[in-house]
């Protein structure tokens, strides 16, 4: 049973930038990268479907920096509060739990 290639999609990405700058064949390009004609054709039609994609604003990306940004605050808060709590305890003459 023969093992499948992994190609990295750096790799994947500069076969098919080449590809589409039409400077070489596609054998040229197979032979040289060691991939197999119908695996170019694959990446070809993949990167084609996701360049629109390139364009569009990240808004699900920001929702989530606001997220996290919000849960940061609240846990600097909390720590807050707690050291405080502890620092009184202290002071109190009282043992933290």
């Amino acid at each position: 049973m023969a093992m499948r290639k992994h190609f990295e999609s750096t790799l994947k990405a500069e076969v098919v930038l080449t590809l589409l700058k039409e400077e070489k064949s596609i054998n040229e390009l197979c032979q040289e990268y060691g991939v197999h004609a119908n695996q170019v054709h694959q990446w070809r039609c993949t990167f084609l479907e996701k360049a629109a994609t390139l364009f569009e604003k990240d808004t699900q990306g920001a929702d989530l920096q606001k997220k996290h940004d919000k849960e940061v605050t609240r846990l600097y808060e909390e720590v807050g509060r707690l050291s405080t709590q502890l620092s009184w305890l202290k002071k109190s003459g009282l043992k933290p739990d």
